[in-house]
């Protein structure tokens, strides 16, 4: 008796396969092996996180690969780890902090890391199990973590490496600040959101004139840090005015008039007030033109005392308000106009980043991006999809210098020192011992590296640098990297410069950037949108099988890819047909058990249907194979879908069910050994259903030896036998005929148990032969049969319904089997509410309100209810004129 139950129960059978493949180590690379190397680090997720639906995507991509190149018979390392995600992590702890009644500047930076480490400690597990629920099956001997002892001496190393190099060095400059983390941030974290914001006109007095210039700003608090008022210098309006001064509203201060040619004549008023601390373009005015630096705001975006008195220890949003109200009552403001306009938000924790100059440690990396962009041209790095390689080639060649200091405390302390005596700054592994002034006395610098300097360095951090590990000797570069084509500037950029910079070799061969997951309206799903799906919801509804089928099958090289509840559900429906064909197949063989494998068996022997399922086989294995060697996952997914469910279960089986019924049970065992076949092909997609139906299926060349009982793990990949053209052309023309009598039979209300006569007529000598040889043995495994003619030329039998295939005609005759009356009537009546449908659905979408004011669901429902209406109109339209031309005939 088979041991696979009556239903499909995922839930039942994943954790038990996941326990026996860590138990027999089959995810564990050998540091040094004779087998061809294949290794990716997995993009390690945030230890504050669970699983979403980016991760979910982006590791099942990756699960995929490992698991088919293991198969391969390749010495696989997918290395895991996760992030100490800085900022993110610590804005979580003070959180936490906050409803204890107490702050990290209370426990003082000791006390707030210690925290930081038992936090760690208690939570860092629970995105790994998340992980391995998803079956993810990553090296987990060699978890790392980027605060390990051994990561954090590499980011050291790498820092002194490229400071020793002039490449990392200590500036004041205007950067993008922001007041609630308290730390400067990189442009790259830096999210543009559209608000509703306004234009303030407001009057800048001409002193000693009558003269007012009209300036508007979308800021009008900073102008309490204004130091100047800039004309373009051929403006005729202003020009004589440039020299002159003007009264700054609000301040007891007098600014001057410049001239640059930054300002744009056309834009506004063509006067622009100039705040070269508070803006990045009036900061390189102000420098152009020596202007004051005047700082308004504190770091945490209150009012300062550079400001009049009474703004002073004002929040921002506070100050905008007071001095907007100053303005009105004091007859400077002209107007306020509506504008909406981007805002840079802190991609982080969502505060508005505020331009201000700091000191700031930097790395300059043009040098490295410069090596960059020549590798990937001398092919030693490639992208896919190819389009991303003009967006790293632009970002490479326009990169800034990159501000790598953050004034946090959870994180890589930068390892410079200052000596106390004289102030000289020393990069060292470890605290100096003496100063070159003689002193021995150093403080180490507060703050820490940005999270992706220590994550740049994770193809080879990982795996031992700086230390000549075997792992690096075996494994580096890394095979490939697949992340989604968002991260490719904040990421993917980063490594390949770090690991020419620490390597001098790139750290992977191939970069392959997904699209991102959306919803059906092609958003990308979030949670702070409300529009995400819950992969641990989703996998306890479906099961972990079918939500990794969904997810590859989407998987279409496009930036955003929709993800519909309904494919999930298609993905658990076709779980539910493998399973059941499974059990089908195992209970026969339990009264046929299989003598051999069939594979063997001479193509001479075989019947018709068995050599046509296994040239298909062949086809499978090789255009699944192809797919995955260019990253074409969706196409996997299809092709072996269009397989099973198609080709095996709907035709394949119905022939050996004929088959055994007549006690041969030679297609029954092929279709075993399919079956085994294709659930190693299925395996990287989904491997626990795959693995319950392989351990029980009869099995040869394709069980490993590394267990008592094996697993497809750790099986051989399938190779192509070869294609069988004949078998296909002469299947796919009985194929077509058998769908034609059943679509007849079908759609003219055939009684299930009636039997028909099939007349065909064929000019073509070859297609004849096959049918005569074939479609009388083929034909009643699918419909009931009286009688079969095939002929060149035949008359029309009286009363038929007809099919055409090409040159090829089929006819049924129906005046002794169905009503012709009846049905004629049943089919009008069901044609005329059907154009009444139809006629309704396209009113409304042709009705402008509805487009305007309907939920863009509510309207692609309609769209889709349209379609389906359209079909069924033009079935039944067909139908009919089969049945009034078989009338006329009668």
């Amino acid at each position: 008796m088979t041991n696979l139950p009556k239903i499909y129960a995922p839930q039942e059978i994943e954790g038990k396969w996941y326990q026996l493949w860590q138990k027999n180590g089959y995810f564990h690379a050998d540091a040094t092996s004779d087998k061809p190397p294949y290794a990716i680090v997995i993009p390690p997720p945030n230890i504050t996180g669970s699983l979403h639906i980016g991760h979910a995507l982006d590791n099942t991509l990756q699960d995929c690969l490992i698991r088919w190149r293991r198969m391969q018979g390749y010495n696989t390392l997918w290395m895991p780890g996760t992030d100490h995600a800085g900022i993110v992590t610590e804005i979580i702890m003070e959180r936490q902090l906050a409803e204890e009644g107490t702050s990290r500047t209370d426990l003082g930076r000791e006390k707030f890391i210690e925290r930081m480490w038992q936090w760690k400690d208690e939570s860092a597990g629970y995105i790994v199990s998340q992980l391995q629920q998803l079956g993810c099956s990553c090296d987990w001997e060699r978890e790392r973590f980027t605060l390990d002892e051994g990561l954090s001496k590499a980011v050291r190393t790498a820092f002194v490496k490229l400071y020793n190099q002039g490449l990392i060095y200590r500036d004041t400059y205007m950067g993008n600040w922001c007041p609630h983390c308290n730390t400067v941030i990189s442009n790259l974290e830096v999210e543009p959101i559209e608000i509703d914001g306004n234009f303030y006109h407001i009057r800048y007095p001409v002193k000693d004139s009558e003269i007012v210039l009209e300036i508007a700003t979308t800021r009008p608090e900073t102008m309490l840090g204004d130091t100047a008022v800039a004309v373009h210098p051929e403006d005729e309006r202003y020009q004589h005015l440039i020299g002159k001064t003007a009264r700054l509203p609000l301040c007891d201060r007098e600014i001057p008039i410049i001239a640059d040619v930054y300002v744009d004549r056309e834009f506004g008023t063509g006067a622009l007030k100039v705040t070269p601390a508070h803006d990045t373009n009036d900061y390189e005015i102000g420098l152009r033109h020596d202007l004051e630096q005047r700082t308004i705001f504190t770091p945490d975006g209150y009012i300062n005392e550079n400001a009049p008195d009474n703004y002073v220890g004002l929040p921002r949003q506070d100050c905008r308000k007071r001095v907007v109200e100053d303005l009105q009552n004091l007859d400077y403001l002209v107007k306020i106009v509506p504008h909406r306009h981007a805002v840079g938000h802190h991609d982080r924790c969502g505060t508005v980043v505020e331009p201000a100059i700091s000191p700031q440690w930097f790395m300059n990396v043009r040098p490295l991006a410069q090596r960059a962009i020549e590798a990937t041209k001398k092919g030693e790095v490639k992208f896919i999809p190819e389009r991303e390689t003009s967006r790293f080639y632009h970002w490479m060649e326009n990169i800034e210098p990159w501000p790598i200091s953050r004034q946090r405390w959870w994180g890589h302390r930068l390892p410079i020192w200052y000596c106390n005596a004289c102030e000289a700054v020393t990069a060292a592994m470890e605290t100096p011992q003496q100063c070159e002034c003689g002193a021995s006395d150093f403080r180490q610098e507060e703050d820490v590296l940005d999270t992706w300097f220590s994550s740049g360095l994770w193809p080879f951090s990982t795996m031992g640098w700086p230390e000549n590990a075997e792992e690096l000797k075996t494994f580096y570069p890394t095979s490939v990297l697949v992340t989604g084509w968002d991260i490719l500037f904040f990421w993917v950029a980063r490594m390949i410069m770090l690991g020419l910079g620490c390597m001098d070799e790139v750290p992977f061969r191939t970069v392959y950037l997904h699209g991102l997951v959306a919803d059906e309206k092609g958003q990308k799903m979030s949670k702070s949108k409300g529009n995400s799906i819950d992969p641990l919801e989703t996998i306890g509804t479906y099961g972990t099988d079918a939500f990794r089928f969904a997810l590859v099958n989407a998987s279409t090289p496009n930036p955003y890819v929709p993800l519909p509840e309904s494919q999930i559900e298609a993905g658990k429906r076709f779980a539910n047909k493998i399973w059941n064909a499974a059990r089908f197949i195992l209970m026969n063989l339990e009264k046929h058990p299989v003598p051999t494998r069939m594979d063997t068996v001479e193509t001479e022997q075989e019947t018709l249907e068995i050599a046509w399922i296994r040239s298909r086989l062949s086809h499978t294995i090789t255009t699944t194979t192809d797919a995955f060697e260019n990253f074409r996952f969706h196409e996997a997914a299809q092709t072996l879908y269009a397989f099973l469910w198609h080709e095996f279960c709907d035709w394949y089986l119905e022939f050996a069910k004929q088959r055994v019924s007549q006690n041969e049970p030679e297609a029954l065992w092929v279709a075993a050994d399919v079956l085994e076949q294709t659930m190693r092909l299925l395996h990287p997609l989904m491997p626990f259903l795959t693995e319950e139906i392989w351990q029980q299926l009869p099995h040869g060349g394709g069980r490993s030896e590394s267990s008592e009982k094996g697993s497809v793990t750790v099986s051989s990949w399938p190779e192509p036998i070869g294609g069988n053209p004949t078998a296909e052309a002469t299947m796919a023309t009985l194929m077509e005929v058998i769908e034609s009598v059943r679509s007849i039979r079908g759609e003219l209300n055939v009684p299930i148990g009636a039997s028909v006569e099939v007349h065909i007529q064929s000019p073509n000598t070859e297609v004849r032969e096959r049918l005569e040889a074939y479609l009388a043995q083929y034909l009643p495994a699918f419909t009931r049969v009286a009688d079969i003619t095939i002929a060149e030329s035949l008359s029309k039998p009286r009363a038929s319904a007809e099919a055409v295939i090409g040159e090829l005609a089929i006819y049924i005759p129906l005046a002794d089997i169905i009503d012709l009356d009846a049905e004629h009537a049943r089919l009008s009546k069901r044609h005329q509410q059907a154009v009444k449908d139809v006629t309704a659905a396209q009113k409304t979408l042709d009705n402008p309100n509805f487009i305007q004011r309907a939920p863009e669901k509510v309207v692609k429902q309609k769209e889709e209810l349209l379609a389906r209406l359209k079909v069924e109109q033009e079935k039944l339209a067909r139908s009919l004129a089969m049945l009034t031309e078989s009338e006329n005939e009668d």
